[in-house]
C-alpha cells in the first residue's frame, strides 16, 4: 500500500514538471515580456490555498527519504485544511515508514471518516487497528467491507472473529467449574467487548472490578462498556468514580470519556453508590456540598471518611469547621489525629489555627524532570511540558531540558515555542543535543520568522571561457499570510574576463553588482514564479543600469540525494525560464537532468552521474542555444557545513541554431553553498 502511495507522488510531481517545461516552450518570441508578466501574474492569483505549501514540501521531502520533515509538513496540511482526506492518508502512509502506526491508525481512520466509501483506506484502518490492539474496531470494519463481497476482508474477520469466540467459550467454561478470579473475568469482559456481546462484556467488567476494587481502570472498561450500550448514567458513575480515584492514567482516561462540564451533586452520589470506598470521590463531593452552602451535609460526608477510612485531609477540614462553630472541644480530636500524622503540611496548618510553631518540611526527593520524563512515558504531554518548564526555572543551563521543550512544543503544534527552545539549546555542548535542536530549528524557522534571511554563493570556473565566474545572492524576505513574498536582494554577477556567455540563463556574466526589489510566489506543486526590478552597478565600468528580470522554475527530485540517510540511485531535474532585461529582453530557457548513483557515509557524500543539459533563448542568439551532456561528480565532505558541496562536471556540446559551429567541451568544477538565517 505505501509503495502505491508513493508511485502517486511521483507521478503527480513528474506530471507537474512536464506541464512547467511545455509551459515555457509555448512563450511567443514578438510577446515574450508581457507573456512573463501575464505568467507572474497567474502565478501570483492562484486561489489562496493554505496547504499547497506544507503539501510541496513534504512530497519533496518524501522524495529524499526525509520522512521527519514530510511528517512535519503534512501535519501543518492537515491542521490548515483538515477536511481533506487524502493528506490524512498521505501522512498515515508516512507515519509507516518510520514505524509509527498507531499515528497511522489515526490517520487513516480520519480519512475514512471524511470518506466512508474509500474500502482501501477503510482496509488499512483496519489492518493497522488489528495490529496496534484495537481488535473490535477491526472487527466491525471488517465485517462492514466483507458484507460487499470483499474477500480479504471476508478472511481477516474470520481470522478475528473465530479465536475471539473460542476465547469466550474457553473463560465461560474455567468460570463454570470455579475459576472465580479477576483474571477469569477480565479477560472474559475483554474478549466479549472486542466481540461487540456488550451485556457479557459489562457484566464480567463489573464482576472483576467487585474482586479488586483498588484496579479503577476497570472501572473506565466498564463505563466505555456501558457507553456503548447508551446506559448513560451508569456509564457517567462508573467513569466519575475512575477519574477520582488513585490511577492517574486511568483517571485520564475516565476525563476523557465524561461530559465537559463539572458533575452534579447527584451524579457525585450515585458513583459513591457505585464506588463507596473511593475516599477522593467522597471528599470532592464534601466540599463541592459545602461551596453550595450545606455545611452539615459536608461535614457528615468529612465524618464519613475522618472517623472510617482514616482520612487526615478530611479530618483537618472537619476539625476547622467544628472549630469555626465553636465546638473546640469536637474539634481537638481531630487536630490531634492530624498532628501524630505523617503529613506536615497540614499539620503546619492546624498548628497555625491553634497558634503553635510551625515545623520546617522535607524536601521532596521527586525533581520536576524526573516527573517530567515520567508524564512524558505515560503519554501526558502537557503535563510533561508544565514539569520541564518547572526543572528549566531550576536549572537555566540545562541544555537537554530545554531541547525536550522544544521538542514537546512542536508535537503539540506550538511551532514558535518550539523554534525558541531549539534555538536555544542548538548551543549545547554536548553535540548530539545541538544537533537534534539545529535541526529542529531550521526546520521550524521558516514557519515562524517573519523575516527570514537567505543567501547562495558559487564560484565556478568554465574551460570553455577559460574564465572564473562568481555568483551570489543575498535577499531578506517578509513571510504574509498571502501566497506572495516580497523581498530585497543584492546580487553578484561577474567574472574576471568580462567573458559574455551562459553556462546557465541565472548565470550570466554581467560584471555586475545587482540591487533590487521583487516579489516570488509560494511554490504550487514545486513551480514557483518571481520577479524583480532594480538597478545594475558595473563595477568595471562605473555604470548604473535599471535592471528587471524574473521567471519561473521547478526542481524534482527521486531516490537517494546527497543529503539521504542511505545510498542508492538518484535522477534529479530542474527547469527555469529567466527574462533579463539587459540582454536586449531575452527570454532564456534552461533545462538541467542528472541520474546516477549516491555512495559513501551521509557526512561524507559523493555522487557520480550523467548531465543532459539543455538551453535555448527566444531571440535564437548562438551562444545561447546549445545542448551538452557528460559525466560529472558532486562531494560533500565531512568538516563542510551542510548545504555546501563541490562539483566537477566535464561536458561535451553542440550549438542549435546560427552557421554550422563545432562542438565544444568544457570543464566546469565549482564550489556551491548556500544558508537561511
Amino acid at each position: 500500500m505505501q509503495e502505491n502511495a508513493a508511485r502517486t507522488w511521483e507521478g503527480h510531481n513528474i506530471n507537474s514538471a512536464k506541464s512547467g517545461f511545455v509551459s515555457a516552450l509555448s512563450i511567443q518570441n514578438d510577446m515574450r515580456l508581457a507573456v512573463l508578466l501575464a505568467a507572474g501574474g497567474l502565478a501570483f492569483a492562484q486561489s489562496p490555498d493554505p496547504a499547497y505549501e506544507p503539501l510541496a514540501r513534504g512530497y519533496d521531502a518524501l522524495r529524499t527519504h526525509d520522512y521527519d520533515v514530510a511528517i512535519t509538513s503534512f501535519l501543518k496540511a492537515v491542521e490548515v485544511a483538515p477536511e481533506r482526506g487524502p493528506i490524512h492518508k498521505d501522512l498515515a502512509y508516512a507515519y509507516l515508514k518510520i514505524g509509527e502506526n498507531d499515528l497511522a491508525r489515526r490517520q487513516f481512520g480520519e480519512a475514512m471518516r471524511l470518506d466512508p466509501k474509500d474500502n482501501q483506506v477503510a482496509l488499512e484502518y483496519a489492518f493497522l487497528c488489528n495490529e496496534t490492539k484495537h481488535q473490535a474496531e477491526a472487527r466491525r470494519i471488517f465485517d462492514r467491507i466483507r458484507k460487499t463481497g470483499n474477500s480479504v476482508a471476508e478472511q481477516a474477520f474470520q481470522n478475528i472473529d473465530g479465536p475471539l469466540a473460542a476465547g469466550i467459550a474457553r473463560w465461560q467454561s474455567a468460570i463454570a467449574m470455579g475459576a472465580d478470579n479477576f483474571s477469569s473475568h477480565f479477560e472474559l469482559a475483554t474478549l466479549a467487548e472486542e466481540r461487540d456481546e456488550l451485556e457479557l462484556a459489562a457484566e464480567h467488567y463489573e464482576r472483576a472490578w467487585r474482586i479488586l476494587p483498588d484496579r479503577r481502570s476497570v472501572l473506565v472498561d466498564l463505563g466505555r462498556v456501558w457507553l456503548a450500550m447508551n446506559r448513560t448514567d451508569d456509564a457517567d458513575a462508573a467513569l466519575l468514580a475512575a477519574s477520582r480515584g488513585g490511577e492517574s492514567r486511568a483517571a485520564e482516561m475516565a476525563c476523557e470519556l465524561l461530559p465537559a462540564r463539572y458533575p452534579y451533586v447527584a451524579e457525585f452520589r450515585k458513583a459513591l453508590a457505585l464506588d463507596t470506598g473511593n475516599v477522593e470521590l467522597r471528599r470532592e463531593m464534601g466540599f463541592l456540598l459545602l461551596r453550595m452552602g450545606y455545611q452539615p451535609e459536608a461535614e457528615q460526608e468529612f465524618r464519613v471518611l475522618a472517623e472510617n477510612r482514616g482520612d487526615l485531609l478530611a479530618a483537618t477540614q472537619l476539625g476547622f469547621l467544628l472549630y469555626a462553630d465553636g465546638d473546640v472541644e469536637a474539634a481537638m480530636p481531630f487536630f490531634n489525629r492530624v498532628l501524630e500524622g505523617k503529613d506536615e503540611d497540614l499539620a503546619n496548618r492546624v498548628r497555625a489555627v491553634l497558634r503553635r510553631p510551625q515545623v520546617a518540611e522535607e524536601a521532596s526527593v521527586v525533581s520536576a524532570r524526573e516527573m517530567a520524563e515520567r508524564s512524558i512515558k505515560a503519554g501526558y504531554l502537557k503535563d510533561g511540558l508544565q514539569y520541564l518548564a518547572a526543572a528549566h526555572q531550576a536549572d537555566p543551563g540545562d541544555f537537554e531540558v530545554m531541547y525536550k521543550l522544544g521538542w514537546i512544543n512542536n508535537l503539540l503544534h506550538q511551532d514558535a515555542n518550539a523554534a525558541r527552545w531549539f534555538n536555544l539549546a542548538r548551543r549545547s555542548p554536548d553535540p548530539k543535543i545541538a544537533a537534534e535542536s539545529a535541526r529542529g530549528w531550521r526546520n521550524l524557522r521558516s514557519e515562524v520568522e517573519p523575516i527570514q534571511v537567505s543567501g547562495w554563493f558559487y564560484p565556478l570556473y568554465s574551460s570553455r571561457w577559460h574564465d572564473v565566474f562568481g555568483y551570489a545572492q543575498v535577499k531578506t524576505e517578509i513571510r504574509t499570510k498571502l501566497r506572495i513574498v516580497p523581498y530585497v536582494s543584492a546580487r553578484l554577477v561577474g567574472d574576471t574576463r568580462q567573458t559574455i556567455g551562459a553556462i546557465s540563463p541565472q548565470y550570466l556574466s554581467e560584471s555586475s553588482v545587482i540591487a533590487g526589489v521583487g516579489v516570488r510566489s509560494i511554490p504550487w506543486h514545486s513551480v514557483s514564479g518571481w520577479f524583480e526590478a532594480g538597478s545594475a552597478l558595473g563595477y568595471a565600468t562605473g555604470h548604473v543600469l535599471p535592471d528587471y528580470r524574473g521567471g519561473v522554475s521547478t526542481a524534482r527530485g527521486a531516490g537517494h540525494m546527497l543529503n539521504a540517510e542511505s545510498g542508492g540511485v538518484f535522477t534529479d531535474t530542474s527547469l527555469d525560464g529567466v527574462f533579463v532585461s539587459r540582454f536586449g529582453n531575452d527570454f532564456l530557457v534552461y533545462g538541467e537532468s542528472r541520474a546516477g548513483y549516491t555512495f559513501g557515509p551521509k557526512a561524507s557524500r559523493t555522487q557520480v552521474y550523467w548531465n543532459g543539459n539543455l538551453t535555448f533563448d527566444d531571440q535564437r542568439q548562438q551562444w545561447a542555444n546549445f545542448f551538452e551532456t557528460g559525466p560529472g561528480i558532486r562531494n560533500h565532505e565531512a568538516w563542510m557545513p551542510g548545504p555546501m558541496y563541490v562539483t566537477v562536471n566535464l561536458l561535451r556540446g553542440s550549438y542549435l541554431v546560427g552557421a554550422r559551429q563545432p562542438g565544444f567541451s568544457d570543464w566546469r568544477v565549482g564550489l556551491w553553498y548556500a544558508f537561511s538565517r
